[in-house]
């Protein structure tokens, strides 16, 4: 499961919404995998929605649910096995000088 860094999104919250019998099930069924504090993680996964829209299902009609989910596993598992990543280059000093006007000024 992916997440972002809010203090609600851990396994507790299992507890809190289920029995502890069906909470503790829940718990290990999911591995927790959470966002960059720093980042735009929504930059990534509209990265992938491309990559998807473009490298899978094109202009094509997919006419049934199986056939979608075959597309779709087949997609995933090469993209994953290829293990693209993202390639950050806006670093601080860049952000100073495009953001300037989110910086305060402070005199001394």
């Amino acid at each position: 499961m992916v997440c972002d860094n809010l203090n609600t999104h851990d396994k507790s919250s299992f507890y809190e919404a289920f029995p502890p019998v069906e909470a503790l099930r829940l718990a290990k069924r999911f591995e927790f995998h959470y966002t960059p504090k720093h980042g735009s993680w929504l930059d990534i996964a509209e990265i992938e929605l491309s990559a998807l829209s473009k490298q899978c299902l094109g202009k094509r009609r997919i006419d049934n649910l199986d056939d979608l989910n075959a597309e779709l596993e087949k997609w995933h598992t090469d993209r994953n096995n290829r293990q693209k990543g993202v390639d950050w280059q806006f670093t601080n000093e860049k952000a100073r000088v495009k953001l300037k006007h989110l910086y305060p000024l402070v005199n001394f």
